[in-house]
């Protein structure tokens, strides 16, 4: 990117969207203030394939109480053995305690104030809570199914926010491996992965941190407070989802892998599969289990949909090389691939075969099948719900309502974002103001939602023109999962 620090509408446009949605769905953010744009061009290769063009630079105004990031600590970092590169301010412990002493006096008050006269204590207090604000907004993310994209030390927040939108995405049909940057070609920062590396990322700042605060002292905390606090606040989270509010059941934690299992093997929604279990009747009648079943399977993947998804992605020649390279030369096989990558494609492979075969009817019955049994599981486990209230009307009405106030109908996929970008590159901003309004509200039916005008002044004839070369794209409802063009989709 030449390092010219300019920022372009497209990201700019997808920063400003999400900030502001995670902050309506209530998870910790930084807040997008305004999205500026101009007439100055850059040159940018989107997709980092050789094919630049010209994009319009664009400041979004970002708000938070503080941009310090966990790597801002590892200026200070000493001479890597390997790469024998060091922090530019190595050796400077002076500015250390002054950065701490900043951090905590003005972000975490009460912690200063209880440990003011033993600065150990008070660093190891501090650390505490950073992990635990970690694990916590790590477990929101998941709850949503959202993907950071790069979650490196530069991008974690020291105050617990989500921090640099980049390449983002929510999650359309759940896969726990789902990437959302297209260049992240080891699935660092997988979905399922986000837990595991903003741990690391806390080790990394305890390393920082040293000798402030002692690594023994820091690794201890990060062991024993992570893992719990995450766990504890995503079931916490994953109970008012699945609207289990009257017990807290250790059963419960196997009830949601299930449900996620079952969600990944019919390649269910992952937002609107929640969104529908609040409308989930306890009864066992069945006709109503099958209208609930025809339009669960409704937001399963389609056949079309799976052959996209499980499409291989190397050349046969490609793979038959690397399979070859990984037994006779291990060493040059892992500088230029992980055995995962390859396990994946032949999984791929497989299944893009099984597909062939496969047929609509069949892959509804199977779905419908796994479902099935996945409900009775569920409606099981609402039973003993009932059984330890005296009023099942009251604790319904309860129960749809706290679903609903933690399963979001709207939330910014991919194609929403892309079709508001490719909108307002052509001069018509409509479309950004209207998802903007959508997501403000993100877990309440939209009936009123109107779209917003657009002065005519402003936007001028190429409003007419965007609006047209849009028309195919935008005739889904903000809540429906994405088209199919929409797997075509790449963001880096």
């Amino acid at each position: 990117r030449q390092a010219d620090g300019r920022k372009v509408l497209r990201s700019s446009i997808r920063e400003f969207l999400c900030s502001e949605a995670m902050f309506h769905l209530g998870i910790p953010t930084t807040r997008a203030g305004t999205c500026v744009t101009s007439d100055s061009k850059v040159v940018r290769d989107i997709f980092y394939d050789g094919n630049p063009k010209s994009e319009r630079c664009t400041v979004v105004l970002r708000i938070a109480s503080t941009f310090i990031r966990f790597g801002s600590f590892e200026i200070f970092k000493p001479t890597d053995e390997y790469t024998g590169r060091k922090g530019p301010s190595v050796n400077r412990n002076d500015i250390r305690v002054q950065m701490l002493d900043y951090v905590i006096s003005t972000f975490y008050p009460e912690i200063q104030e209880a440990y003011s006269d033993n600065s150990i204590q008070r660093n190891a207090a501090f650390f505490k809570e950073i992990t635990k604000r970690t694990a916590r907004l790590v477990a929101e993310w998941q709850c949503v199914g959202f993907c950071h994209g790069v979650l490196n030390t530069d991008n974690m927040s020291i105050v617990g926010l989500t921090i640099d939108y980049g390449p983002f995405g929510f999650m359309d049909r759940y896969d726990p491996e789902h990437i959302c940057n297209g260049s992240d070609n080891t699935g660092r920062y997988a979905y399922n992965k986000q837990p595991e590396i903003c741990k690391w990322n806390l080790g990394k700042l305890a390393e920082a941190l040293v000798p402030e605060l002692p690594l023994e002292i820091s690794e201890l905390i990060l062991e024993e407070e992570y893992d719990a606090e995450f766990e504890k606040h995503y079931l916490q989270k994953m109970r008012k989802k699945l609207g289990l509010i009257q017990l807290e059941l250790e059963e419960d934690s196997k009830l949601v892998s299930e449900l996620l299992e079952t969600m990944h093997l019919t390649g269910g929604d992952f937002t609107n599969t929640f969104y529908l279990l609040s409308s989930f009747s306890i009864d066992s009648d069945p006709s109503k289990l099958e209208d609930f079943l025809e339009k669960l399977t409704s937001q399963c993947a389609s056949v079309e949909e799976l052959k996209v998804a499980f499409k291989p992605q190397m050349d046969p020649r490609q793979l038959s090389m690397m399979l070859m390279l990984a037994q006779s030369n291990p060493q040059l096989f892992a500088l230029i691939g992980t055995k995962a990558n390859i396990n994946k494609e032949l999984e791929r492979i497989e299944q893009f075969s099984k597909l062939q075969q496969l047929t609509a009817a069949d892959l509804l019955s199977r779905n419908k099948r796994q479902w099935k049994e996945w409900l009775e599981k569920y409606r099981v486990r609402l039973q003993k719900e009932i059984e330890s209230i005296s009023d099942a009307d009251t604790w319904n009405t309860d129960r749809v309502k706290v679903m609903n106030s933690n399963n979001p109908k709207y939330i910014l996929r991919n194609y929403i974002a892309q079709n508001a970008i490719e909108a307002a590159e052509n001069g018509d901003f409509s479309e950004v103001r209207n998802v903007l309004k959508l997501l403000e509200n993100p877990f309440q039916e939209a009936e009123d939602f109107r779209e917003v005008q657009e002065d005519a002044e402003e936007e001028g004839a190429t409003a007419t023109a965007a609006a047209c070369a849009q028309e195919t794209r935008s005739r889904l409802p903000y809540c429906s999962k994405p088209p199919l063009w929409a797997s075509e989709l790449c963001v880096t």
